[in-house]
């Protein structure tokens, strides 16, 4: 009697298009010990989620699922299953080839520099606004904090966002 496993999937909805990942170890698959950062960006090729420390401490992964900000590099794919997931690339309208109004609060008010961090500060910022349309500035602080960038002024990304936030974003 031979004792076949059933294909294992993951289903995941990231950006809005449905994934169903096959869990295992081969190249082509999601191993069971691959963080969600590693498979957004090596196996769906999504780069904007970027991986700095690895072990949750600069908030640069941070990406949103169902609409609650997480450390991608700290979150196990598998974890994920049957969720939804929103990075950086997912912000804005494609369609109509516009950014989202808090990428431009960014813009506006050169809230970043070499830009490695900034898709995780705004996905943070982006699940602040989502929940709080209206925070004030500590409260953009607190959302913000564990997001550790060497190349800005932190003043300028809390501006960013409360102003994002008085223009209703």
């Amino acid at each position: 009697m031979s004792h076949r496993r059933e294909k294992e999937t993951i289903s995941l909805t990231v950006n809005g298009e449905t994934h169903d990942l096959e869990v295992g170890p081969r190249p082509s698959q999601v191993a069971p010990w691959h963080t969600l950062a590693r498979t957004l960006r090596e196996t769906l090729g999504l780069t904007g989620t970027k991986v700095g420390c690895d072990h949750g401490s600069c908030g640069s992964c941070t990406v949103l699922v169902d609409g609650k900000a997480i450390l991608s590099c700290m979150t196990l794919a598998v974890e994920c299953d049957g969720k939804s997931v929103t990075t950086i690339e997912g912000l804005g309208d494609r369609s109509q080839g516009t950014i989202d109004p808090l990428q431009q609060a960014f813009i506006d008010h050169t809230a970043f520099q070499c830009g490695f961090c900034t898709p995780g500060m705004i996905m943070a910022a982006r699940a602040l606004l989502d929940r709080n349309p209206s925070p004030d500035e500590s409260e953009a602080k607190d959302a913000l904090s564990g997001h550790f960038c060497r190349c800005i002024s932190h003043y300028h990304v809390v501006r960013a966002v409360t102003q994002a936030a008085k223009k209703g974003s």
